[in-house]
């Protein structure tokens, strides 16, 4: 089989999921605090602004997150269907290699490895490393010594076992949501718009904008809004260990998005209530701000304990869905068979965590001598990570078509306009995200074809079997 033909499933591909012995061992609710926990993050506090100078009213910043929301739901449902027809630890990549062939699947689990989810956990830890030295300054380089600390102590906890990593997971999603939660209702019930002049004078309002620039706005605003909304996907990685997956893969998919939904609506209404649209263009901190609000004086410990506390509850959700790739990859690939062991005991893949935590400390070494660690592992991550969203995205139109008779639990409806609508917001992301980072980017593309060879490996091997 050439690795770039689509086939229809089999054991030159992608083998059937029974190959892998995961424990069927996540409830919904499980599922959807790790899925919560990948999504609600920092975004909140760093991006409103951004949205709002995008946004010519209040009614279009609100309708931007609410349309925000839909996309989510749009890509969910795509999920929904590629999760519970091929349910796999290896998430995307299975469903990749089902499309596309084992090439294009390896080279994704190449990307994964080393640059998307490695690169998204370093920089969510240096956003903790941020803010915890606020708490607690080590130095120069205290954030990167954080950021290593918690990778570090994340994986360790992975390590010793799925139960472990899943109850801390519900307490941090736990108390992030009541956290965001306690702060909106604040800012609705306290907030007057007082803060909209607060630090210098609010902008003046825009003139009307033409339709052409009104299309650039609104396109703009959204692509800040679909970062906040970013890291959805993950769900595909739980598919292989979800309790009757063909039933509850969709439960996990809405009921999260339905929760970070409204959470964020929440919270934007909050900050509408507090700053006005004027201000809330203007403000270069809109979490202090609205934590100064709140507690005056504790504002900076109050928005560094909730930072760190969502940022953890991310670092430990994407480690426990990064390491699961590697079984399939293991698994498919006789060279990095041991890689991809599975733990029953422990039901977790301890000698990818341990794999996954060391190349991601690595990153965390590049970014800490990086101008702005977390800028530098965005620019690392993004093109890679909407080059490969794409084409997951055609991929459950090329398995309707290739692989028309396998089972679908659940079917995506107004197919193909859903996965297509997902695969234009891929190529526009993509095109802003190499806008975005400039020259960064051609760090991870690079990284990137540096695996090819991989598939060289693959395919020799296979020629000497």
């Amino acid at each position: 089989m050439s690795g770039g033909s689509a086939v229809p499933v089999s054991a030159t591909a992608v083998p059937d999921t029974n190959a892998t012995p995961l424990n069927k061992g996540l409830s919904v609710w499980d599922a959807v605090t790790i899925l919560v926990g990948v999504v609600v993050g920092i975004g909140i506090f760093g991006f409103p602004p951004l949205v709002a100078m995008n946004a010519p009213s209040a009614a279009a910043y609100m309708g931007l997150w609410v349309a925000g929301g839909l996309v989510m739901l749009v890509g969910a449902l795509c999920y929904a269907e590629l999760g519970s027809a091929y349910p796999d630890a290896g998430g995307e990549y299975a469903f990749l290699g089902r499309a596309w062939g084992a090439d294009v699947a390896l080279l994704f689990a190449w990307a994964r490895c080393s640059i998307i989810q490695t690169g998204a956990i370093a920089a969510v830890a240096f956003i903790f490393g941020d803010y915890a030295q606020v708490l607690m300054p080590l130095g120069a380089h205290g954030p990167a010594i954080y950021a290593a600390l918690v990778v570090a102590a994340l994986t360790v906890l992975n390590v010793l076992g799925s139960m472990e990593s899943r109850r801390v997971q519900w307490v941090l999603t736990v108390g992030s949501v009541l956290a965001l939660v306690a702060m909106a209702i604040g800012g609705l019930m306290l907030g007057d718009g007082s803060l909209a002049a607060s630090g210098s004078a609010a902008a003046a309002a825009p003139a009307a904008p033409s339709f052409k620039e009104l299309a650039g706005m609104l396109g703009m605003g959204m692509v800040f809004v679909l970062l906040t909304y970013g890291g959805w996907n993950e769900a595909a990685y739980l598919s292989g260990e979800i309790r009757d997956v063909g039933r509850n893969m969709l439960r996990v998919l809405l009921y999260g998005t339905a929760i970070i939904v409204a959470l964020y609506v929440l919270v934007n209404l909050a900050y509408l209530q507090v700053f006005g649209l004027e201000g809330l263009r203007s403000t270069q901190a809109v979490g202090a701000d609205m934590s100064r609000l709140l507690a005056g004086p504790w504002a900076a410990v109050l928005l560094s304990v909730l930072v760190c506390c969502t940022a953890l509850g991310t670092v430990n959700a994407c480690i426990f869905t990064g390491g699961r790739v590697y079984v399939s990859l293991g698994r498919d690939v006789p060279a990095l068979k041991k890689l991809g062991a599975w733990s029953e005991q422990r039901e977790t893949p301890v000698r990818a965590l341990w794999l996954q935590g060391a190349i991601t400390l690595g990153l965390v070494l590049f970014g800490a001598f990086a101008e702005n660690g977390l800028q530098a592992m965005v620019a690392y991550t993004s093109p890679v990570f909407w080059l490969f969203m794409f084409l997951t995205a055609l991929a459950l139109i090329r398995l309707r078509q290739n692989d028309a008779h396998h089972p679908r639990p659940f079917r995506v409806p107004l197919y193909p306009i859903m996965p297509l609508v997902l695969a234009l917001m891929c190529v526009g992301l993509f095109w802003s995200s190499v806008s975005y980072a400039g020259s960064g980017s051609l760090l991870g593309l690079l990284v990137l074809v540096l695996g090819l060879p991989l598939c060289w490996l693959r395919r020799r091997q296979r020629a000497l079997a």
